[in-house]
């Protein structure tokens, strides 16, 4: 089993705002940063790290955690995964034995990556060393690609002989990771396994952490009758859907830019990095997704899309303009000249030429399409008027703020008014039947998805009604605020030692707790305390991973005074200046909560109850109320007796007030 103290080691090397920064956009917010959450959409920043406390926290959604956590969700990993990867990216050397919490599939997944990454290591070596590899050298040397360039990108060439495989045996590597990794494939004779990449120049794919996760390989001899390009199949690591070829490379650019470029090519991306532009990714060989437009939004929200000008290129242009514009992304497009690709512009004309062409060519979508109707006599007739507008509508209509599209559809109205002649009411008025009938379908779509998932888990019959309910139904508790006095007691028992936890302890008992997580949070704190074992944030950071989302969610402050403000102001940052009363008010109001809840209690089963027992009931009832009226009208020095260690803390309220006049400026 690994140590504890390799846990900590990875824990204390691993920057959180460096390993969340590859996924969110950060900016400096007090003593922490803000940006927005990675969990769920927003517009406006509700998800802020502490680097001091090593803490994440999305006000929000709910969901909270140290470095560990936040991989574990962004990659979809276990625990033990997490360690291993960190240990990884920061080059701490994890012993070979098994991670405590590893399982088959995490085991599973890790020899996947090794794998890959001793592939991707194979390759770059043969392209340097290896004759066979003299027509790659050659294929980059032409495209102008430095050597530097081919070790940025880890650039590779695979033999045409199964010298893969053989490496790999050779170092004691396991063929089932190999196939999981699709390195390998089955011989169709049985005889064995066959390299999958052969005789072709090698693109690595990485993951935004910059691990590699697949490859796509070029064919290099254009003679053969084979297909340009062959991409690693699916695999537990690497699903091309999610996957945004060089994000690696242009996370800082992009964030720095507030601005990303998609262009088609691997390629492409090489050659403008190469010449400068760095801000530029690749839909790594498929259409563009959903879930790779969420990928680019963590860095910027600005995107600018280079589409060959062929069918096929206009077409994907047109698809991914949509699916960006869904995603609440700034869709920008552009046409290079004809003739031209990323690639061939900035080769001949350089970064500056370039950019200016960005600048003064990229356009919103809006005007983008009127333009491109206009060069095409698309808007000669009423019919193709009709459709471009209608067209345009419908990209709009995918915009989730209603503000946004009343924007776009004031601009659309200014472009075609020569065209229609009219106000924008008549614009509106079909914008609005556009989305009603986008909602109508999503509606359908949405019952059709929750029916078909209801049969697959066996919730209802596949020839029960739709309206049915289920047989089992579960709600997330993720969103549930849980009672501020509650976390507050939970942080004095972490934070201020034996005698504080005696003091609460001899007040109230874990059945005075409402929320569950904090109640069995509080036991195990008292537990412990009754052992006399350890009892720390640290130790519950490091060692428990049950409690970490609550402990994060305990621990952040969000409205606190910042230590620079205090510094400005001359005065003293202090979250606690007398943490005995922040204890009483804490306990009065956990206790008074406490007997209400019981109130409630007894009040239904009063309601349910035969004569003779409701006459019981009603006593007790009574007599809570009581005990109600008297935790209500006492102040928390009333209620409850200093405890020892705080006999020279001043008593809540007792504090003399003193007014001084100001002087007059002539005195």
């Amino acid at each position: 089993m690994i140590n504890d103290d390799k846990k900590e080691e990875i824990r204390a090397t691993a920057d959180i705002v460096e390993v969340v920064g590859d996924y969110v956009k950060l900016k400096k917010s007090g003593s922490g940063f803000s940006g927005l959450c990675p969990f769920h959409n927003e517009k406006t920043p509700s998800f802020h790290v502490t680097p001091k406390l090593g803490i994440y926290k999305c006000f929000g959604c709910g969901e909270s955690g140290d470095v560990f956590s936040f991989v574990m969700q962004m990659e979809g990993i276990s625990f033990p995964e997490s360690l291993r990867s960190l240990a990884d990216r920061y080059g701490i050397d994890i012993p070979d034995e098994q991670v405590d919490g590893d399982d088959e599939s995490t085991h599973k997944r890790e020899g996947v990556l090794h794998v890959l990454k001793f592939a991707g290591l194979y390759f770059y070596r043969n392209l340097l060393e290896n004759d066979e590899a003299e027509t790659a050298r050659k294929y980059l040397e032409k495209r102008g690609y430095d050597r530097n360039i081919w070790k940025s990108f880890g650039l590779g060439y695979a033999p045409f002989h199964s010298g893969l495989l053989k490496a790999a045996q050779k170092e004691g590597l396991s063929e089932e990771y190999l196939l999981e990794a699709d390195l390998i494939k089955p011989s169709n004779r049985r005889d064995g396994h066959y390299d999958t990449f052969r005789d072709r120049l090698i693109f690595p794919i990485f993951n935004p952490a910059g691990r590699v996760i697949a490859f796509a390989g070029r064919i290099l001899d254009e003679n053969k009758k084979s297909a340009k390009y062959i991409n690693s199949a699916q695999t537990i690591v690497y699903n091309k859907s999610d996957v945004v070829y060089a994000v690696n490379f242009a996370k800082n650019e992009i964030r720095k830019e507030e601005e990303v470029i998609l262009v088609e090519g691997y390629t492409d991306v090489i050659t403008m990095n190469q010449f400068g532009v760095k801000n530029v990714v690749a839909s790594s060989g498929t259409s563009l997704t959903s879930s790779q437009i969420k990928i680019l939004m963590r860095y910027g929200k600005r995107i600018v899309m280079i589409y060959d000008a062929d069918s096929a290129g206009q077409t994907a242009m047109v698809r991914g303009m949509d699916i960006a514009l869904e995603q609440g992304m700034n869709v920008q497009l552009m046409e290079l000249p004809d003739g031209e690709d990323p690639d061939s512009f900035v080769k001949q004309f350089g970064k500056e030429s370039f950019l200016e062409f960005k600048n003064k060519h990229a356009e919103d979508f809006v005007s983008f399409t009127i333009h491109k109707a206009e060069k095409e006599n698309k808007l000669d007739g009423p019919s193709e008027r009709s459709d471009v507008i209608k067209g345009i509508l419908q990209s709009i209509a995918l915009i989730p703020g209603e503000l946004d599209r009343s924007f776009y559809v004031q601009h659309l109205h200014q472009k075609t008014q020569k065209y229609r002649r009219g106000s924008d009411r008549e614009l509106f008025n079909q914008l609005d039947l556009i989305i009603r009938e986008n909602n109508k379908q999503n509606r359908f779509r949405s019952q059709r998805e929750e029916r078909a998932e209801q049969i697959r888990s066996n919730q209802i019959e596949p020839d029960s009604q739709t309206s049915r309910e289920p047989k089992n139904r579960t709600q997330s508790t993720k969103n549930i605020k849980r009672p501020l006095y509650e976390k507050e007691a939970i942080r004095l028992l972490l934070q201020y030692g034996e005698e504080m936890r005696d003091f609460i302890g001899h007040n109230i008992g874990e059945d005075h707790f409402e929320d569950p997580e904090i109640r069995a949070f509080y036991k195990d704190i008292m537990n412990r305390h009754i052992s006399k074992d350890e009892i720390s944030i640290d130790f519950y950071m490091s060692q428990n991973q049950s409690f970490l989302s609550l402990l994060a969610d305990i621990l952040f402050e969000r409205h606190s005074v910042s230590e620079e403000l205090a510094k400005r102001t001359g005065g003293e940052f202090r979250r606690d200046k007398n943490p005995v009363r922040n204890a009483k008010s804490t306990l009065r109001t956990i206790q008074l909560n406490y007997c209400e809840r019981k109130w409630d209690e007894l009040y239904q089963k009063i309601k349910n109850s035969a004569d003779e027992e409701r006459l019981k009931l009603t006593q007790v009832q009574q007599s809570l109320k009581k005990e109600i009226n008297r935790v209500k009208n006492s102040t928390p020095d009333e209620l409850y007796d200093d405890p020892e260690f705080a006999k020279n803390e001043p008593a809540m309220g007792t504090k003399k007030f003193e007014y001084t006049m100001k002087k007059n400026k002539d005195e």
